[in-house]
């Protein structure tokens, strides 16, 4: 089931993250964090946004959330979206089930925009944001450096 996050879920929720921040380049985070870290950034959130989990039997199997796109006022209705899935549960519909809730509570909450950030290569994402509505903004060049290499990223943007 989907629900809204909570401070309690914060341990799981690091368990997920720090397997891509280890593993993977899909986040450009090099240091692994901890549960009040993790807390810390779900207040923040939740400050003004809003963080949802996909939970099966107690376990969280993925979570998504939208955050500021950019400092400056006039963007305060176009978000960035972040979704994660725990590693044994991508290909089952969990991340697609998640998104389209985060697309329908975006659109009640009036916001226009959401902006889909993808280190490239990352296939499963890109289908995915396509399937949803997503079209493809931009493609930046070597922003990023991971694992001594570097990564492109492209921007995915659904206007609601």
């Amino acid at each position: 089931m989907i629900r809204k996050v909570k401070l309690s879920d914060a341990k799981q929720i690091v368990d997920i993250y720090n397997y891509y921040i280890k593993d993977t380049i899909i986040t450009f985070e090099k240091d692994l964090i901890d549960k009040k870290e993790m807390e810390k950034r779900i207040k923040k959130i939740l400050e003004d946004y809003f963080w949802i989990v996909y939970e099966e039997n107690n376990k969280i199997l993925g979570y998504a959330y939208v955050g500021k796109w950019r400092e400056r006022t006039a963007y305060k209705f176009t978000v960035e979206s972040s979704i994660y899935l725990d590693k044994n549960y991508t290909g089952k519909g969990i991340g697609e089930k998640l998104y389209r809730e985060l697309i329908k509570t975006s659109k009640n909450k009036g916001l226009k925009a959401i902006m889909g950030v993808i280190s490239i290569p990352n296939e499963s994402s890109i289908k995915l944001h396509e399937k949803l509505g997503f079209y493809k903004a931009g493609y930046f060049k070597e922003v990023g450096i991971k694992f001594d290499k570097w990564i492109d990223v492209a921007y995915y943007q659904l206007n609601l």
